[in-house]
């Protein structure tokens, strides 16, 4: 228990807490000012009741707006949350805040400058005297001590004066600490969230998710394509070493650059998931060198994304399970985005691998069709998708 009262006297966040609490004596002094300003002229001989209640209301008004404003609140909550060592969230941006936050948050004001005042008047009274008695101790501050008397004790009982001042440190000490901790306790109760700013909270935190399984699909898609590519092009480079050196070189150069393109995809998601990182253009239908019926301008930048992601899954897939002839790729572009992807069936093709699931996933979700089938030996992927 002892170890306990020291260790919370020697803390540094004791200390934290007790400068959030002069921060609200601060912020208090110009109401206090106000106060002993409206006290006078209450007391002034002739002095005119009416108008002075009629000020004193304007002024009370006036005097309340800081405490329901948003702005105070966003900065009582990183105030609390450095000092206080509240985990507390930042106010969502965009979201009004209702009666209850409101209320909640003026509370909070009128209670943090309510103790605040008190932390700064007992420092500013108990701490210079508890100073004084202990330093006449010393033989310093004998003139201040000058006539003292404390109930039966006076300025010569220099040992109990002392001890009086060392106490009144100590509870001086106790008594920030414990309102410090108190209002550790309340602000999660006053400046938490509210059900509204909870809802926005739980949305960014789904959207978020969406957007990372988004990135990982992507990621999936483009380095197996890059991977399934660079298989092929090594194994038919193997096949054909020492006997065609041109298709060699060729597919040697093809490796390379599939590499540099998936490396600029994952470059591409990390940057994503990297908070402040650099984010790389993401890859079109533009960048297909391939012939388009239409116009792609039509295509919405969102639509043209995921369209060459479901190419590209598509395309790893004919080049998976295909015979190894090249794929057929056809984009047409009318009143929807039609992609028809057509190669010749080989001995391991899938009407439901993974790819395919991924193409169907991104399909439903830009509220496309996609239609996947065999027939005379060929195998045709047809995706619809609405402009």
């Amino acid at each position: 228990m002892r170890a306990a009262v020291l260790k919370s006297l020697s803390s540094g966040s004791t200390y934290r807490r007790g400068v959030y609490l002069l921060l609200g004596g601060v912020i208090a002094l110009p109401y206090a000012l106000l106060a002993a300003m409206f006290a006078m002229m209450f007391t002034q001989e002739g002095a005119q009741l009416g108008m002075i209640i009629a000020l004193l209301t304007v002024t009370i008004v006036i005097a309340s707006v800081p405490a329901f404003l948003s702005g105070t609140r966003a900065l009582q909550i990183v105030a609390a949350r450095s000092l206080l060592d509240v985990d507390l969230p930042d106010q969502p941006a965009g979201v009004r805040l209702d009666r209850e936050s409101r209320l909640r948050s003026a509370l909070w004001f009128a209670m943090h400058l309510l103790a605040g005042g008190v932390v700064a008047l007992v420092l500013l009274i108990a701490m210079p005297m508890a100073l004084a008695l202990i330093l006449q101790q010393f033989g310093a501050a004998k003139e201040a001590m000058a006539g003292l008397r404390i109930g039966p004790l006076d300025e010569h009982d220099t040992g109990w004066l002392t001890a009086i001042g060392v106490l009144l440190l100590v509870v001086t000490a106790f008594a920030v600490a414990g309102l410090g901790a108190l209002a550790k306790l309340m602000a999660p109760a006053l400046l938490g969230p509210s059900a509204a700013e909870r809802i926005v909270a739980l949305e960014a935190q789904s959207r978020q998710f969406a957007e990372r399984n988004r990135l990982a699909r992507e990621l999936h898609d483009s380095i197996g394509h890059a991977l399934t590519r660079t298989t092929l092009q090594a194994t038919a480079a193997k096949q054909l070493l020492g006997q065609d050196d041109a298709f060699v070189a060729q597919a040697l150069s093809s490796i390379e650059e599939t590499g540099r393109a998936a490396m600029a995809d994952l470059d591409h998601v990390l940057g994503l998931l990297r908070e402040g990182g650099t984010v790389t253009p993401q890859r079109t239908l533009r960048d297909l060198d391939v012939a388009v019926q239409g116009d792609l301008a039509r295509v919405p930048a969102m639509i043209s994304r995921e369209a060459y992601q479901i190419v590209q899954e598509g395309l790893t897939n004919a080049a998976k399970h295909g015979d190894g002839q090249p794929a057929e790729l056809n984009i047409v572009v009318q009143d929807d985005l039609r992609l028809t992807i057509t190669n010749t069936v080989g001995n391991r093709a899938r009407a439901n691998g993974r790819g395919l699931q991924g193409m169907r996933e991104r399909v439903t979700l830009l509220g496309g069709t996609i239609h996947a089938g065999g027939d005379d030996g060929k195998w045709t992927v047809d995706v619809r998708l609405p402009l």
